[in-house]
C-alpha cells in the first residue's frame, strides 16, 4: 500500500486550526487560574465566584503548553473574534484540500459534547471517529474504502480521573444525548446505562472505561453517565492528544495517540475474530494503515508503543501475534523497527 499525502499547506492548516481551538479553550476563563495538587499530579482550574460561592471548572493537567496558555489567557480572550474568523478560513482551506468531513448529525453532537465539557473532563473519542482524525494529525489522505461510514460514537475515560477532577459536564452527557433524541439502551444488569441509541435512526453512542479487574459497568461521575469497563483500554487512552473535527469552524476533541490506536487494533482484532469477522477485518485495515504511516514518519513512537504492549504479559503478546499472523507485511514493518 502506498500512502497518499496531503500537501504541506493542508497539513499546516490543520495544525493551525488545532492551535487556535486550544487557544479558544483558555480564552473562556471566567475567573482566576488556580493550581491544585492531587495524587502527586498538578491540575489547573478556573476559579470564579457566583454570589458568595466560589466554583472551580477544570482546565487541564499541568504541562508546559498549558502553562504557556495560562500566562497568555487575557491576551487570548481579547483575540477571540479574530481567532474565530481565522478558524473559519482554515476549515474552508481544509475542505478545499479534500480533508474528510463529518456528517452534520455527528458534528453537531460532538460540538454539543465539547461545549458541555465532555472532552475537557477526560473524555477521549475512540473507534472509527477517532481514526478519521489521524488524517490531520499525520497528514495522510484516506481513500473511501479506508473509512467505515458510521454515525456511531465511542467515548472512553478513566473512572478514577472522573472522580479526581471534582468537576462535572454541564449539562451532563446524558442530558446532551437526550436533547439529540437518544434513548438509553437497557443493560443486562438493568441499573446502569452505557449505550444510547438515537430514536429516529441507528446511530449509537457508547461510553467506555478501562477495566482493572473484571469487566462490567462503572460510573463516570464527571460526565454524568455509566461506562462499560474493558481490558486493554487503559493502554489505548493513556496520554491522549487533542484533535480538530471539521464541523463549522472546528470542534476540539481528544483522541488516543496514533501509535497506541494502531497497536490496540491488533489486540481488538484478535478478540473479535470468530465473533465479528467484519469488524475484525476493519480493525486490521486501520492498524495496517496507521502502522505504515507511523513506520515512515514516527518509527520511534511506533517502536515504543509496540514494546510497551508486548511487555504487558503473555495474553497481550498472544493476541498481537495472532493478528500479525494474518498480516505478514505489517509484522515485517514492526520487526524492522527493532522490536
Amino acid at each position: 500500500m502506498t500512502l497518499d499525502r496531503h500537501s504541506p499547506t493542508a497539513h499546516a492548516a490543520w495544525h493551525d486550526l488545532l492551535r487556535l481551538l486550544l487557544d479558544d479553550r483558555m480564552s473562556d476563563l471566567r475567573g482566576t487560574p488556580t493550581r491544585v495538587e492531587r495524587g502527586g499530579k498538578h491540575y489547573w482550574y478556573d476559579s470564579y465566584r457566583v454570589g458568595t460561592e466560589v466554583r472551580k471548572a477544570y482546565i487541564g493537567e499541568e504541562v508546559p503548553e498549558l502553562l504557556a496558555r495560562i500566562e497568555r489567557h487575557r491576551e487570548l480572550k481579547a483575540e477571540a473574534e479574530t481567532r474565530a474568523a481565522e478558524r473559519t478560513r482554515l476549515v474552508r482551506i481544509l475542505r478545499a484540500e479534500r480533508f474528510t468531513g463529518i456528517d452534520a448529525a455527528s458534528g453537531s453532537l460532538l460540538a454539543a459534547m465539547a461545549k458541555a465539557g465532555v472532552f475537557r473532563l477526560g473524555g477521549t473519542l475512540v473507534g472509527t471517529q477517532a481514526f478519521r482524525l489521524y488524517e490531520g494529525e499525520l497528514g495522510v489522505r484516506y481513500r473511501f474504502d479506508d473509512l467505515a461510514q458510521t454515525g456511531d460514537i465511542d467515548i472512553a475515560s478513566f473512572e478514577r480521573l472522573s472522580l479526581v477532577l471534582d468537576d462535572q459536564a454541564q449539562p451532563s452527557a446524558a442530558e446532551v444525548l437526550a436533547g439529540f433524541a437518544f434513548d438509553p439502551v437497557p443493560s443486562l444488569t438493568g441499573d446502569q446505562t452505557w449505550r444510547w441509541r438515537q430514536s429516529k435512526g441507528n446511530a449509537l453512542v457508547e461510553f467506555l472505561t478501562p477495566a482493572f479487574g473484571e469487566e462490567g459497568q462503572r460510573p463516570l461521575a464527571a460526565l454524568g453517565v455509566s461506562a462499560q469497563a474493558l481490558h486493554h483500554l487503559n493502554y489505548l487512552i493513556a496520554e491522549p492528544i487533542p484533535a480538530a473535527v471539521l464541523y463549522r469552524s472546528g470542534v476540539l476533541v481528544q483522541i488516543p495517540r496514533p501509535e497506541r490506536f494502531a497497536i490496540h487494533k491488533l489486540i481488538v482484532a484478535a478478540r473479535r475474530e470468530g465473533r465479528d469477522r467484519v469488524k475484525a477485518s476493519k480493525d486490521r485495515r486501520q492498524a495496517a494503515f496507521l502502522i505504515e504511516a507511523l513506520a515512515e514518519d514516527r518509527p520511534d513512537d511506533l517502536r515504543d508503543a509496540y514494546a510497551d504492549a508486548l511487555s504487558r504479559g503473555p495474553k497481550w503478546r498472544e493476541r498481537i501475534d495472532d493478528t500479525l499472523g494474518r498480516m505478514p507485511e505489517v509484522s515485517r514493518m514492526l520487526r524492522a523497527g527493532g522490536v
